[in-house]
């Protein structure tokens, strides 16, 4: 928590200023890392996936437990990677049986998905929050200004997020991206060019519960890890998604950030900090009446 300006301080009001900016990005970067999976199975795929702040959750808890045994670098891989594996099953013997009957019945399979998860992480570990901590060798400020310090696991969110971003652009231009956009599309050309394309629909839903999983290793320290964590982050994803516009990636950084910014701001600034939760849900009601088809929404469906 930043500490509130000295009164009458110009230093301490710029300071305060820079350090509630930083941390609104951090946050509306770990947002977008969330929800880029969302987007990507969305735009790639056309599903609405309910269970998708659940992944967010299993991608915590099993970094914690890994954490205890191999260290937070191994868990910073291997859980994103049990993850993914975890949602290419859950599509490979759950989505794709129930796909040839349209959206409901996948809605209505990853919203039971979601449920099934919380039990699960409750019977495993438990129904408090669990101690899962940030690694020590980011355990401590990046620079401190005029007194206040900000934090070096902030700054490493930050930056994997970019990488996230970066490594998302890179792969949507390559051919790789342009055969899985194809396949939604046009999959029966697809196919005949020699590609199996419930693979790649496989593989994209399991791409995007990585990403969430990724944000659940680097988000469940920063704040906290229990089993309500889901359901805490699920409504502020699919805000994101609305307000970024449905299948769009930028669109999901720029909402991702512009929350980030508003939710923090209004709390840093306890100008309206009671408010704060409820301004993003504002935002996509305002924006569902002015422009329903968001920011830079590329898809409608």
């Amino acid at each position: 928590m930043v500490p509130a300006p000295a009164a009458g301080g110009l230093t301490g009001g710029m300071e305060f200023l820079l350090l509630s900016l930083l941390n609104g990005l951090s946050y509306g970067l770990l947002l977008f890392m969330l929800s880029a999976g969302l987007t990507l199975i969305f735009s790639m795929m056309g599903v609405l996936n309910f269970a998708h702040a659940s992944f967010y959750m299993l991608g915590a808890y099993l970094a914690y437990s890994i954490s205890h045994w191999l260290g937070f670098w191994s868990a910073l891989l291997l859980a994103p990677l049990a993850v993914g594996l975890l949602g290419a099953l859950f599509e490979r013997y759950g989505l794709r049986r129930v796909r040839r009957f349209g959206h409901v019945p996948e809605l209505l399979m990853t919203f039971g998905l979601s449920f099934i998860a919380v039990e699960l992480v409750q019977a495993l570990w438990g129904r408090s929050s669990v101690d899962y901590r940030i690694p020590q060798a980011l355990d401590g400020p990046l620079f401190v200004l005029f007194g206040t310090h900000f934090p070096a696991y902030r700054a490493f969110m930050m930056a994997a997020a970019l990488l996230v971003l970066s490594a998302l652009w890179l792969l949507l231009r390559s051919r790789i991206g342009l055969v899985i956009r194809a396949a939604l599309t046009h999959p029966q050309m697809v196919e005949a060019l020699g590609h199996d394309v419930p693979r790649v629909f496989t593989l994209v839903f399991g791409a995007g519960c990585a990403l969430a999983a990724l944000a659940g290793v680097l988000g469940g320290n920063a704040f906290v890890t229990e089993p309500g964590m889901a359901q805490a982050v699920g409504g502020i994803v699919f805000v994101v998604v609305v307000v970024g516009g449905m299948g769009s990636l930028v669109g999901a950084l720029l909402a991702s950030l512009l929350i980030g910014l508003m939710q923090t701001l209004a709390v840093s600034f306890a100008l309206t900090s009671s408010w704060a939760p409820v301004l993003p849900y504002l935002l996509m009601v305002l924006m569902l009446i002015w422009r329903p088809g968001g920011l830079l929404g590329e898809r409608q469906s």
